[in-house]
């Protein structure tokens, strides 16, 4: 692993602090966040936090860092695709730099496990539900079932158990025999380790929000994202070809 990258990391708290889950997976890396204060899993709790986004990456980019992952699933897809594009785009040109978010690492994921119908879980209400999606069908993935938890409260999807989410996916994957994959969407969600579980279960590889999220950040700067112990996408991940 390279010692001399910095990823930046727009993230949706209100203090510059990275995800857990980041040097649990990656300790040997240096990331450098952002915040952009998320105050509800609903629209009206993103929008602001969405607006700030741009400004944040400037920030990052003043500190120098060599890529950009914007963490929020949700907050880079509750208004739609085409907005989740924009951004995504926008953000490339602005900065200069790799760059790409959450919303865009579950796909990528999805893509790289062969997964084109998915049963999927999620933390979310129906409304932010309905543009999950959106964005998957935009990007040629069918949702077969989908179960929530329906959490409205920013922090309330951290306080659900592994045991919580294993429940809830596999009731989603029971709803769909001809599922190829699971998908458990929300950064909140703590899955590092229910992967390998679900995938012993069920016969079906796991992509989830923040697991994919920092295997997308690595392949920004050329790394594979490979962690041994954490399901097939990152068991299996090899360096991107550029």
């Amino acid at each position: 692993m390279r010692k001399d990258v910095t990823i930046g990391l727009v993230v949706p708290f209100a203090e510059d602090k990275v995800p857990p889950e980041g040097h649990q997976m990656y300790p040997g890396m240096t990331f450098l966040p952002r915040g952009v204060g998320v105050r509800s899993l609903t629209p009206e709790g993103f929008a602001a936090a969405f607006d700030a986004i741009p400004a944040a990456a400037d920030h990052l980019v003043s500190k120098g860092v060599d890529a950009i992952m914007v963490i929020g699933t949700s907050l880079t897809f509750f208004r739609g695709p085409e907005a989740h594009d924009r951004l995504l785009e926008d953000l490339r040109v602005r900065t200069g730099l790799p760059v790409s978010t959450m919303s865009q690492a579950i796909v990528d994921g999805l893509r790289d496990v062969g997964a084109r119908r998915v049963a999927v879980a999620t933390a979310y209400s129906d409304v932010i539900n309905a543009r999950l999606k959106e964005l998957l069908a935009a990007s040629g993935i069918e949702t077969a079932s989908l179960e929530c938890f329906d959490i409205l409260e920013f922090g309330g999807p951290s306080r659900k158990s592994e045991a919580d989410i294993i429940a809830l996916s596999s009731e989603a994957a029971v709803k769909a025999p001809q599922a190829e994959g699971i998908l458990i969407s929300c950064g909140g969600l703590r899955t590092l380790g229910v992967a390998t579980e679900l995938e012993h279960r069920h016969g079906l590889p796991v992509v989830s929000s923040t697991p994919a999220a920092f295997w997308a950040a690595m392949r920004l700067v050329g790394e594979s994202g490979r962690v041994a112990g954490c399901g097939r996408l990152l068991e299996q991940a090899t360096a991107p070809v550029h």
